[in-house]
This record gives C-alpha cells, sequence and structure tokens, in this order.
C-alpha cells in the first residue's frame, strides 16, 4: 500500500456532514421508486444485483454505528489518504455481509430510512475528534465521514448505470470530496511534479515522476470531468476507452495514467 507522505487535504467536517446526509437521503427517496424487476437488475459489480448495491450502500453507511460501538483507539495511526488503498483488503468479506444484508431486508427504502435517522442521532451525539477504529487504522469521525462521501457518491454512479433513467443527483458537496480524496490518492500512488491532473471545478494535483513543472503551461497535462475521473480512480472505467472516447484530454509524452489507475478497487 502507498504511503500517504504528502500534506492531507482538509476537509470542512459541517460541509462533509451535511453532505453525506444529502446524498444518503438522494439515493434513499431513488430506491423507495424501484420496482422488485429493477432491483434483480444486474450491476457493473460483478455478480450484485442492484438489490445487493443498494444493501451495501446501507452497510457503508451502518459501519460509523459499528465503529462507533467498539473502543476508541488510544491514538490516530492512520490518515485520510491510507483509505483508499485498503479497500479491496476486506472485498470478500465485504461481499458476504452484503449477500446476506440483501437476502435479510424485504423492504430496502425502509431500511435506508432507518440508515439515515440512527446516522443523524449518532452525528448528533459524537464529535467529530472522536476514533474509529477502521480497516486502515484509527482516522477520526470527521476523517471516516469523508470515506463514507466517497462511498456514497461512487455507488450513487453505479445505480444510475444499472437502472436505465433514474438519474440519482450527486450533492455537489459529496461528489467534490470524493473528486479530490481520489486525485489526491493519486499523486500518492504515482508521486512527481510532471503531470498536472485537472478535474474541475473540484481538484488539480500534480503528479508522476520527471522534470517538475514551475511556470507557463504544463508540458503534460491531463483533463476530465468528476465523473469521468471517478470512473477511472475506481476503475469503473479503462483509461485507453476514456481517451479513445474522448472523455479524457491527455497531452504530453508523461500524460498517459494507465499505469496508475484505478487508485481505488
Amino acid at each position: 500500500m502507498p504511503q500517504a507522505k504528502k500534506r492531507a487535504r482538509s476537509y470542512d467536517p459541517v460541509r462533509t456532514r451535511t453532505a453525506v446526509l444529502a446524498q444518503l437521503s438522494n439515493v434513499r427517496d431513488a430506491v423507495r421508486t424501484l420496482t422488485p424487476e429493477q432491483l434483480a437488475l444486474p450491476t457493473r459489480l460483478g455478480g450484485w444485483t442492484v438489490r445487493h448495491l443498494v444493501a451495501h450502500i446501507g452497510m457503508a453507511l451502518t459501519a460509523v454505528h459499528r465503529a462507533l460501538d467498539q473502543p476508541e483507539p488510544a491514538r490516530a495511526d492512520a490518515v485520510l489518504l491510507d483509505w483508499p488503498f485498503g479497500t479491496s483488503a476486506n472485498a470478500a468479506a465485504i461481499d458476504d455481509f452484503t449477500r446476506r444484508l440483501a437476502a435479510d431486508q424485504s423492504d430496502l427504502g425502509a431500511c435506508l430510512t432507518d440508515v439515515d435517522a440512527d446516522l443523524r442521532a449518532l452525528l448528533d451525539a459524537h464529535p467529530g475528534t472522536r476514533l474509529l477504529a477502521t480497516n486502515v487504522g484509527a482516522l477520526s469521525l470527521d476523517d471516516y465521514l469523508v470515506t463514507r462521501a466517497v462511498e456514497l457518491v461512487v455507488h450513487t454512479d453505479d445505480l444510475n448505470a444499472a437502472v436505465a433513467g433514474l438519474e440519482v443527483p450527486h450533492d455537489r458537496q459529496a461528489l467534490a470530496a470524493c473528486t479530490r480524496l481520489l486525485a489526491d490518492a493519486l499523486a500518492v500512488r504515482a508521486p512527481g511534479g510532471s503531470t498536472e491532473v485537472r478535474v474541475p471545478p473540484y481538484a488539480v494535483v500534480q503528479c508522476v515522476e520527471g522534470p517538475r513543472h514551475t511556470r507557463g503551461t504544463p508540458p503534460n497535462v491531463v483533463e476530465t470531468d468528476p465523473l469521468t475521473w471517478i470512473r477511472l480512480a475506481t476503475g469503473r472505467l479503462a483509461w485507453q476507452e476514456a481517451v479513445a472516447d474522448a472523455r479524457v484530454s491527455a497531452s504530453g509524452e508523461r500524460a498517459d495514467l494507465g499505469a496508475y489507475l484505478p487508485v481505488m478497487r
């Protein structure tokens, strides 16, 4: 796992909490409209159906509750940028948990309503500085909520891809947090200053070894929109496909990011 040695970007905790709750509400309202036939549709996530995907979204949010039920760690021994690189380690356990939850929940809309209410109560009861034991180490609640924003944004896009015409909206602040964290993860995975990656209006990072750009137009530039970047960063979209379809603009001899993607699986 790459070591996140760069100075961490700061996230406004109030905005993050508001964004997580807003995106959860967007998903909850959309799930209430899904028919049994739509819940049975396949998704781009292996063998998961839409039902599995919705159950997983609920599981990602109840992770806050499960973490708060555990004793508080003595000290923080991880940073936020460790998280994108640690998500694949528990893939098998997550798949098993998701399938059991999907089988147990007959009304996923009601389940997400309960998740929403419980999360709001927990966030009212606990300070953002409270430490949580996570799969990558001890993180503050404020930092862990940034990861929940990422989960919600990524899986909202999965949901929209699976159900034609659903179009669950993305909360702007949640989308911004997801874009920035994954862009910063790229800079950790491919450290350097030769290439500028632009994801307007949310993120610009320098990465890839080589001559460092100091002024004027960078010699190596990659630019794309937030959702395309998120799909690239999480393996939903291949680099060559995105370039061929003009969803990514890449100029310069060090502008090929294919070897560094995805940054989160």
